[in-house]
């Protein structure tokens, strides 16, 4: 049965998106069947891997309202042995018609586990809102990796996604999630960098990845040409930070 990971913290720009086309992209490259479940109405990962979508193209959307299969919507990308469920504008009306859902919380979960025996990792890219379709992110992984940058806002919504994972499984949604790692990104080597690294060692303790992601304008260009970086820039510092991700996330499974 295939691993299913949320990549969460609500908050922009800290580095979600190009966490979850990275990993899941040097995880394939390391011969893992992997997918990647684009849950952003924005569909950023969705174009980040050269998937271009309209509101036409079959998305997770039409296969949480239940119109077609996942395996009718879900795309290949240029890597091998990764694969996109992408995402449209449409997304933005699913919260809506969830509401009135039985078992709304749950919606993402049940379409996810029709097709998770196919992959060894399931990668959820969730919206930067704390709202219902982070819950049903939340519902359906096993684990959730929190990008953060640097600073104390953030440190502030980390704390509110705790709070909510914390309610997720007292509520019985999903008692066995846990917190699969935390990762510095955009890190520049200052001393709030230092201070903020500190405190979410003392809170998070070995959950915090080794791997610390720069801010690298390569890392950053990828996704205008539709690729993760390890197509678009192989050598760059930002390509060799999320490869060595990708291996420290492997060692850190069970056997």
């Amino acid at each position: 049965m295939g691993k299913i990971v949320a990549i969460a913290l609500q908050k922009g720009g800290v580095g979600k998106t190009t966490t979850c086309i990275n990993l899941a992209a040097y995880l394939a490259q390391l011969g893992k069947k992997v997918l990647i479940v684009d849950f952003d109405p924005q569909h950023n990962a969705s174009s980040g891997v050269g998937v271009e979508v309209t509101d036409k193209t079959p998305s997770i959307y039409n296969v949480m309202c239940d119109q077609i299969d996942p395996t009718d919507a879900i795309q290949l990308t240029a890597v091998k042995g990764l694969e996109i469920l992408p995402s449209n504008e449409n997304l933005v009306g699913a919260e809506i018609e969830l509401v009135r859902m039985s078992g709304r919380e749950q919606i993402l979960r049940n379409c996810l586990n029709r097709i998770r025996d196919s992959y060894d990792y399931i990668f959820i890219d969730c919206p930067p809102t704390l709202t219902l379709l982070t819950v049903n992110a939340l519902t359906a992984a096993d684990t959730v990796i929190i990008p953060i940058l640097c600073e104390y806002f953030a440190l502030e919504g980390i704390s509110q996604l705790v709070r909510a994972i914390r309610l997720i499984k007292k509520q019985g949604l999903n008692p066995n999630i846990d917190i699969e790692g935390v990762l510095v990104t955009m890190m520049t080597h200052n001393a709030l960098n230092q201070q903020v690294q500190a405190e979410l060692l003392k809170f998070f303790g070995r959950k915090v990845y080794n791997a610390k992601i720069p801010r690298n304008v390569r890392l950053a260009e990828a996704p205008s040409y539709g690729k993760p970086i390890c197509l678009y820039d192989a050598k760059c510092a930002g390509a060799k930070a999320y490869r060595e991700l990708a291996f420290e996330f492997m060692k850190r499974q069970p056997e």
